[in-house]
């Protein structure tokens, strides 16, 4: 993974924008509908390139294809996973969702908010056998578009996102596995297939798990103390999956969700942090911008960074359509440098700003932004 060596490098979570045409075949590919497969793969392709043109003309250093042909985490299951059966939800009451602790204090707001209710969904995929891993040809697809799309580009990092077994775990109901720990460890060697493959083909592989601090509001019932072993285990399975891939291959990403509410009683860093340094990954991706959060930058006085590392926190977000300003991201790269080093920080986003803004050019003029304000983070921290 590339270094703040001489200035402040910069990176995004992952989404980028695409067309209404190209996510209307997303959507009919990932339904089951009819769709023209070589219409839907020129335009990946093409819209990778423009992102991939976009990203180093924003000033990012670390670019990837921005997710375009996938709809949501839910595609890992239907067309990567084997051992797996969708049929009808179950009936009964839904459990709480990413915003389930929000929603016993905020229901009125909830409730004003249309197809949002602050409960999840009983899920329609089913493990049913022994889990395996079935998606090489999306992954190959993934790599080969990604490579069309870099041709004649020159950027200092090219990465691919791929999700966790804690991730995949919340879209799926376990009707095979005993234990939870033999079904996610199961989960963590079929993911080891698509994570070598992103390294094998010479990209960093970004690992998104915002599923590592937003489950707790899912479980509102359990202490901070038992949710601590919850996603201790989930971190366990994680690093089974990375496996023998060299941390230095690996970036980890997570935040706390990435819908627009309360966030009120999200569970805070300082009772997550030991758990999120124990990834095997060079890189820590951590949601620092918005609101609820911009203030745990004071638990990296408290917490030492392992040697060797890389903290990236979220300098602009995907909450607001505001844009930050320049001097306000450099105030935040600034604070980080000062406590872990300025060679051991990275300007980051919160989560994936290109489907979460109003207009394609909210993304820009946010990256170009946290451009900036790296670069003045950096005349400040090196003096040129």
């Amino acid at each position: 993974m590339i270094r703040s060596t001489d200035r402040i490098r910069t990176m995004h979570a992952g989404t980028l924008p695409r067309s209404n045409d190209l996510r209307d075949m997303v959507v009919a590919k990932e339904s089951g509908q009819a769709y023209d497969e070589a219409k839907f793969t020129q335009q990946v392709q093409a819209t990778i390139k423009e992102n991939v043109k976009l990203q180093i003309a924003s000033g990012i250093d670390s670019v990837n294809d921005g997710e375009v042909s996938k709809l949501s985490f839910t595609s890992y299951i239907s067309e990567r996973m084997g051992g797996i059966e969708k049929r009808k939800p179950a009936d009964g009451p839904a459990p709480y969702g990413i915003n389930g602790r929000d929603t016993q204090e905020f229901g009125e707001y909830f409730a004003n908010k249309t197809g949002f209710t602050g409960l999840g969904s009983n899920p329609s995929y089913f493990v049913t056998g022994p889990v395996t891993y079935t998606g090489q040809a999306a992954i190959k697809a993934d790599i080969d578009n990604f490579n069309v799309g870099l041709q004649g580009a020159s950027p200092e990092e090219t990465f691919l996102p791929a999700v966790t077994p804690g991730t995949m775990e919340h879209w799926l109901k376990n009707e095979y596995y005993k234990t939870d720990e033999e079904y996610l460890f199961a989960l963590a060697d079929a993911l080891h297939v698509e994570y070598k493959a992103i390294v094998d083909a010479g990209f960093l592989l970004q690992i998104d798990d915002p599923d590592l601090p937003d489950a707790w509001q899912m479980f509102p019932d359990m202490s901070v103390k038992e949710y601590q072993k919850f996603a201790e285990l989930r971190v366990d399975a994680l690093n089974q999956a990375i496996g023998d891939i060299p941390e230095e291959k690996v970036r980890f990403h997570t935040c706390w969700g990435s819908y627009k509410g309360p966030h009120k009683y999200d569970v805070p860093l300082r009772d997550m942090v030991d758990l999120i340094l124990k990834v095997k990954a060079i890189g820590y991706s951590i949601e620092a911008s918005n609101p609820m959060h911009e203030h745990e930058w004071i638990v990296w006085k408290n917490v030492k960074l392992p040697d060797g590392k890389v903290l990236i926190p979220g300098v602009i977000g995907h909450a607001s359509d505001f844009i930050e300003h320049p001097e306000l991201v450099a105030q935040r790269l600034v604070r980080y440098a000062n406590i872990v080093g300025k060679e051991n920080v990275m300007a980051g986003t919160d989560c994936g700003i290109g489907s979460r803004v109003g207009h394609a050019k909210i993304c820009w003029a946010k990256f170009e932004a946290m451009s900036e304000g790296a670069r003045i983070a950096s005349k400040e921290l090196w003096g040129k």
